[in-house]
């Protein structure tokens, strides 16, 4: 079936165009979310992107046509047999199935994993009028999440910085505080409760929204069947969700208690003395830090020459000065060689990537944070013949379809980043598509966030990205020392960067260090997400004294326009 691409909305009082540029001839493949035409306006040139994957149809207008808002640019046509497209996915494979079973089956949807990504499919889709039920093995709800990843890391992390503040930052404000003692066990009493809470929420919206909770382990015999602990359940679809686990090192035993990956990070009984932290990812870091700051000693081994390597070069570079000047000891470009344990301490012995140095370092806990890896062992997909790619991450085409008709997959389990809030936005699309709608995620608009002190944000593409792609860009950059809302919160380090368009001003990345990163970069989406320029973001009035001013001014520094640089 042909899908119409028409003008979209281009920005408040903008309601036509002109046609700058056709990136894709009729008759060509094009992906789901690849660019066709570009339009330009008097404030910034817009990249239309094809919805689904097929075939460019006739042009219906012309470079140099101005055109309306709603027009009708062209029509995708589905892929003719036998068309080469080698971008596609791979292809949906139709199984036969007993239609008395389809027709009859127990669940329009069963959802394996009550992670992020499963609850809000499974809330979404009985929303849209699915009887839907959701398989989950943990005895609570909510996945690594909520239960031993973003919940219980943040609860820690704030708490942490609390009594930092209190031994080190109160003072200069003019708060005296005498005698700050710690108490862990309250801490972790608050952790647990911060959990708990969360968890009790998830459990009251499933059976708000009349969603069936199967307790137990779930495998797939065949399309259209889910077996929990043995007991079988038929479904019209499957999605799975069953997102991704520590990955450690070879011939290194975890223990959760002396050798810990972020689990038993999160629920160290004492401070260590001496943490050594392997990876400087943002587990790492965020982990590291938390210790650091209760009074441990921690020292973090990363294999590459800079910590958060995904993350925007500057941005990471400042970022380990700052953690240097806190008392966390680096060793980048180091990697392990081998650890030890006896019954009191570990020893890790690290070399430097160049080969010509090693060193020993003694810990009594060492947490191993080196990545995630998918969880699809167990679920008998080798049996029903459902693909996975190189990594191990099932393959899907662009509504989440597995090359098993019937059978989705979402969040960690699939290519992307392991973020809970891809995860989140997965799930509702993938309940949409069963539905019948036509639900749309830009992959390259996710954000990052980093919860360490200063924080860490960024969406978009990074200086590194932009030169390799051979795009001309400006910088806009805005230091918080300049900042009046954070001089008065004494906390002036690091800056906001915008990298936009050199011809066209369209805002192409957003890099944050500094307080409150987190919630900032949701304006640098929202404007990313309508095809803001920097200029559109520098126009909007922002109240004063906000951390949110450094935005406005970074973006006025993408034309040197910074009133207060």
């Amino acid at each position: 079936m042909a899908v119409e691409i028409v003008v979209p909305v281009l920005g408040e009082s903008i309601t036509s165009a002109i046609v700058s540029k056709w990136l894709k001839q009729p008759g060509e493949a094009v992906s789901a979310d690849e660019a066709i035409i570009e339009l330009e306006t008097d404030k910034v040139n817009v990249e239309v992107p094809a919805p689904i994957s097929g075939v460019v149809g006739q042009h219906q207008v012309s470079v140099g046509d101005e055109v309306s808002v709603g027009a009708l640019l062209v029509t995708i046509g589905a892929a003719e047999s036998g068309t080469p497209n080698n971008n596609a996915p791979p292809p949906v494979v139709e199984e036969k199935k007993d239609t008395s079973v389809s027709n009859d089956a127990e669940y329009d949807l069963v959802v394996i994993g009550a992670g992020p990504g499963g609850y809000v499919a499974a809330i979404r889709a009985a929303q849209l009028g699915m009887k839907v039920a959701c398989v989950e093995k943990r005895k609570t709800l909510g996945g690594t999440c909520l239960n031993v990843g973003c919940i219980p890391s943040k609860a820690l992390l704030y708490a942490s910085e609390q009594y930092e503040a209190a031994q080190k930052r109160f003072k200069s404000l003019g708060v005296l505080v005498k005698d700050v003692q710690l108490d862990l066990a309250a801490m972790q009493a608050h952790k647990d409760s911060v959990i708990n809470a969360n968890v009790s929420g998830i459990e009251f919206l499933l059976k708000k929204n009349k969603i069936t909770w199967l307790k137990g382990t779930a495998t797939i015999p065949a399309p259209g069947q889910v077996s929990i602990d043995g007991e079988v359940v038929t479904t019209r679809s499957i999605v799975i969700a069953t997102g991704s686990e520590s990955v450690s090192l070879p011939n290194v035993e975890i223990d959760e208690k002396q050798v810990v990956t972020s689990t038993g990070a999160l629920s160290l009984e004492k401070v260590p003395e001496h943490m050594v932290v392997i990876g400087g990812g943002v587990i790492g870091v965020e982990l590291g830090s938390v210790w650091h700051r209760l009074g441990a000693k921690v020292t973090i081994v990363e294999y590459f020459d800079r910590l958060l390597p995904g993350f925007d070069k500057e941005v990471s570079l400042n970022f380990a000065k700052i953690l240097e000047k806190q008392g966390i000891q680096l060793k980048l470009a180091h990697k392990v060689e081998k650890l030890e344990k006896n019954s009191s301490e570990s020893q890790v012995i690290i070399s430097n990537v160049a080969g010509d140095h090693t060193e020993t370092l003694y810990a009594d806990v060492v947490l191993v944070s080196v990545g995630r890896r998918p969880v699809t062992q167990g679920l008998g997909l080798e049996n029903i013949g459902v693909v996975l790619d190189e990594k191990g991450r099932i393959k899907t085409n662009e509504q989440f379809q597995t090359n098993i008709s019937g059978i989705y997959a979402i969040g960690d389990v699939i290519a992307g980043p392991m973020l809970a809030h891809k995860a989140e936005e997965e799930g509702v699309a993938v309940a949409e598509y069963l539905a019948g709608q036509k639900p749309h995620i830009d992959y390259g608009l996710i954000p990052g966030v980093v919860y360490t002190e200063p924080e860490i944000a960024m969406v978009g593409k990074t200086e590194e990205t932009l030169k390799a792609e051979s795009i001309e860009y400006t910088v806009g950059k805005f230091p918080f020392s300049a900042n009046g809302r954070a001089r008065a919160m004494n906390q002036t380090e690091g800056f906001v960067k915008i990298l936009a368009d050199k011809r066209t001003n369209k805002v192409l990345g957003v890099h944050l260090i500094g307080p409150h990163c987190s919630e900032m970069i949701a304006e640098a989406v929202l404007a990313m997400n309508f095809g803001a320029s920097a200029e559109d973001i520098a126009l909007t009035c922002h109240a004063h004294p906000t951390l949110t001013e450094s935005i406005k001014e970074a973006a006025l520094g993408t034309q040197k326009r910074s009133i207060h640089m």
